[in-house]
């Protein structure tokens, strides 16, 4: 079936411009982090993307190693917009990042000019692309100069590969004398993605202030924890949940009795503002004038509309800020 997009998918979203640049983006952008591999199905996964771009979600997140297997969202990504998307490509916003392991050998991870320029090209091969809008490194390399990793984003932009750079997971320090080389090779750094929830808060440790003066944008992912910021672990843990499974970053022992009082105490705030925990999460992080956009994971489209819901109430009052606050001390 031919896919039509919605004619207004437009009409009521409004776009954050990521940090001095030109860049803009949504306030929700669809991540493919999980829910997009070989392991999962595929026409679940294209309605969600075309439902998302179909509510003017423009940008959608890849890394090279997303899958499982690793290279697989990429690929999957890619039959979507060849099938789907492709006349509509330029009104996208596709980013693909490299630095976790993906391959044998010493050139399979981390921040070389080697790996970071021929991951870039394996990617470009799976995506069906020419080019991406951002390509990131994503994450800091200690033992490569800080040079020769950005002199190889700033290759990538300039050989036409890559329309911006970006970083992500990179400290304070680290953020500014990366921003400062790129600048210097003439491909200004415009996107920092980190991540940031209401339970995981380092960027607010002097990141975000970091990005506010170097003119940079910053994109949170797992703005949910994982699922925990999620009417999922109000009561125990269900067997399909992220925290079930012997694998992944959300293991059982993350989800202790405290934390499910605070879960509750929050998803109790939560009601009062009209909201689920999720939305008032999501509306949390986008609170912060510095945050250009949030990442989020959807299983499927109701998953997806139900956190773009989020956006019909970002505002908070004092109170609510600092019983929320008060609630995340308890931790």
């Amino acid at each position: 079936m031919t896919y039509n997009p919605n004619p207004d998918r437009y009409k009521n979203t409004e776009y954050n411009r990521s940090g001095n640049s030109g860049l803009l983006l949504p306030p929700v952008s669809l991540g493919l982090w999980h829910n997009f591999g070989h392991v999962d199905d595929f026409d679940t996964g294209r309605e969600t993307l075309l439902t998302a771009f179909d509510q003017g979600v423009i940008h959608f997140d890849l890394a090279n190693n997303y899958g499982p297997p690793p290279g697989s969202a990429e690929e999957n990504f890619g039959k979507i917009l060849k099938n789907d998307l492709a006349p509509y490509r330029d009104e996208l916003i596709i980013s693909t990042k490299a630095g976790y392991l993906m391959w044998d050998g010493p050139y399979g991870e981390w921040g070389s000019r080697k790996y970071l320029l021929a991951s870039l090209d394996q990617s470009l091969k799976r995506l069906g692309l020419e080019y991406v809008d951002i390509f990131y490194s994503h994450r800091f390399d200690p033992d490569t100069p800080l040079e020769e990793t950005m002199g190889a984003l700033a290759h990538a932009v300039k050989q036409g590969k890559a329309i911006y750079a970006g970083i992500s997971n990179y400290d304070p320090d680290s953020t500014a004398r990366a921003a400062e080389i790129l600048q210097s090779l003439g491909t200004p750094c415009v996107i920092h993605q980190a991540r940031y929830s209401m339970l995981d808060r380092w960027v607010e440790k002097g990141l975000l202030n970091t990005l506010d003066e170097k003119g940079i944008g910053c994109i949170a992912f797992s703005p949910l924890a994982q699922g925990l910021l999620t009417n999922k672990y109000l009561k125990d843990i269900p067997e399909n949940s992220r925290a079930a499974s012997p694998y992944g970053f959300l293991q059982k022992s993350a989800v202790t009795p405290k934390l499910v009082e605070v879960l509750n105490k929050l998803n109790n705030l939560a009601a009062e503002r009209g909201q689920s925990l999720a939305q008032m999460a999501l509306s949390w992080v986008l609170k912060d004038p510095r945050v250009t956009s949030v990442l989020i994971g959807a299983r499927n489209k109701e998953q997806l509309l139900d956190s773009m819901k989020c956006m019909e109430n970002t505002g908070f009052s004092g109170e609510e800020l600092n019983m929320i606050d008060g609630y995340l001390e308890e931790l």
